[in-house]
This record gives C-alpha cells, structure tokens and sequence, in this order.
C-alpha cells in the first residue's frame, strides 16, 4: 500500500519560481525581445595588439564598414576608435522586408597602452574589413622631472 503513494512537496511550486525568467518574459511581452542582449558581452570591436622596440601594431576587426565610418582618436597613450553603421533606404520594389538582421548603430572601443603614441607619425589604413595601425612610440614621452624649490 505504500507504494501507491505520492509524495507532496508544499514548497515545490515556490522553489522553481525563477525571478530572471519573469524578467525576461515580462520584456517580450512589452516588446523588448532583445533589450538586454549585448549586456555584459565584450565590444565588437575585437583587436590583436602587438609592440616592437619602436612602435605598437593594432589590427580592428571592423567588417562591413566604409571608411568615412571609422575614426581614430589618440590622446598620449590612450587610442579610441568608433565606427558607425547607418540604415542604408534601399529600394525594394514593391516587396517587403521579410527579415533584417544587419545592425545598425555606434560602436566603440578605447584602450590605454604601456607608452604615449607619436600622433604626428601614426599612419591607419582599412582593407577587407579590417582596420590596421601602425602607431609609432613618442621617443623621450612627455615626463619630466619637475626641480623642488
């Protein structure tokens, strides 16, 4: 006769109550499907950063940009980049757009490295996706020793 029975957990209904889950539901159903998608993930802007005596070599991963989207900027050591993609009006002939998949927006990625960078002599060039930098160390830097009177 005991094996007839079933067992009953009071508290089973509350232990799989699962905050983050309703969350998520509750931002679907307003229409936010995908609005904490990108929240904790690394930039897209993705780098291999390499130094010699002389210079630092960067390689951006920037695919699907134009050049006049891309811009670099160089304060001392500190080197960002942005790049923004815009909506391009295509025409579509009568026909709807089923699907989009292609983001549109900002993005941006700024790193501190080990040694200010000669501005002045920094060259940048883009191909196949990917923007490549040659950034020249500022010889002698910008530290001085002040005198103490």
């Amino acid at each position: 006769m005991a094996q007839h029975m079933m067992h009953f957990d009071p508290l089973s209904d509350i232990a799989r109550f699962d905050p983050m889950r309703s969350m998520d539901d509750f931002l679907k159903d307003m229409g936010f499907k995908d609005a904490l998608k990108d929240f904790g993930r690394p930039s897209p802007i993705r780098l291999d950063v390499t130094e010699s005596e002389h210079a630092y070599r960067i390689k951006a991963e920037l695919p699907g940009f134009k050049v006049d989207d891309i811009s670099v900027d160089i304060d001392g050591n500190r080197v960002s980049i942005s790049a923004e993609s815009r909506q391009e009006h295509e025409e579509t002939n009568g026909q709807k757009v089923v699907r989009r998949e292609r983001h549109t927006g900002k993005y941006f990625r700024s790193f501190s490295l080990a040694q200010d960078i000669d501005a002045d002599k920094a060259v940048a060039r883009y191909r196949d996706g990917v923007l490549d930098m040659e950034l020249p160390k500022l010889l002698g830097g910008s530290a001085k020793r002040l005198q103490i009177s």
